[in-house]
């Protein structure tokens, strides 16, 4: 793992030096999906998130307008320090960006909900292989068939990513993924991919394909990319998201959210 600081690889971003996925990244600090609402979707947004915590913790709501993060980070500017965005509008296919600055609104509301890529580190710690990290791909990400509870406008099936570990690691990466309720905790299910409507465990939705070895079973978390398939059936006019897998590094510390439940207690 990189254990450059965040705010050295944030300045790689912000100059267009580095737009690559994060896993593995600035060891020992949080990472966050990104959701950029306009005003008006904003409290329902928010609901959609308390109602599915474990697939979207929100860790911070910014002010409407507010592109400057100081409570995740000291220059922390959402428009520009995300290594990849995608640029949504209702029924037409995500656009791609890396600076967003010129599309920027003041009626966008920013939130930075909880990431498992934050305790990866507490995995390698733990003595746990950590495959995307190891083979340098993207984390997979799948679609299930299990239904979030929808809120407004926004609604979906909740999405998972996947770590495959020998038997007896599982156990383990389940005991150190759940002292971290707010970036995902332990995994939703580990075994058989179709009990959560996985049709093929070699063909993920988001991220990149990973090996796993015959004795591995797969485990599987619940994703922050669930909100950004809640965003898309919303068929919001305009919304911004992180792209899967390219997320924002904070300067906050992982181990600062160990068996931290609720985020108000961090002053966040």
């Amino acid at each position: 793992m990189i254990k450059q600081c965040a705010s050295v690889i944030r300045a790689e971003i912000r100059a267009g030096r580095f737009c690559g996925p994060t896993s593995g990244l600035a060891a020992g600090y949080v990472q966050a999906n990104i959701a950029m609402v306009p005003l008006q979707y904003a409290d329902a947004f928010a609901d959609f998130c308390k109602r599915n915590t474990r697939a979207c913790a929100l860790l911070h709501r910014a002010e409407p307008g507010q592109y400057l993060l100081p409570t995740l980070g000291e220059d922390i500017d959402i428009r520009t320090d995300v290594p990849r965005y995608l640029v949504h509008r209702a029924d037409q296919e995500p656009q791609e960006a890396t600076d967003i600055r010129d599309i920027w609104r003041e009626d966008l509301v920013t939130f930075a909900l909880g990431c498992s890529f934050s305790f990866e580190e507490a995995l390698i710690g733990g003595g746990l292989e950590v495959r995307n990290i190891s083979e340098g791909a993207n984390v997979p990400m799948y679609r299930t068939d299990i239904p979030c509870e929808p809120a407004g406008p926004f609604h979906g099936n909740l999405v998972v990513s996947m770590r495959p570990f020998p038997g007896e690691g599982v156990e383990r990466a389940c005991e150190i993924s759940g002292r971290y309720p707010l970036v995902h905790g332990a995994p939703v299910y580990a075994g058989d991919p179709q009990a959560l409507g996985i049709a093929d465990i070699n063909a993920p939705e988001f991220g990149d394909a990973v090996t796993i070895h015959s004795e591995e079973v797969p485990a599987f978390w619940a994703c922050g990319v669930t909100a950004i398939e809640a965003l898309r059936n919303a068929r919001l006019d305009f919304c911004i998201t992180h792209a899967p897998g390219h997320m924002l590094i904070t300067d906050r510390l992982n181990a600062s959210l160990e068996a931290v439940t609720d985020i108000g207690v961090l002053g966040w």
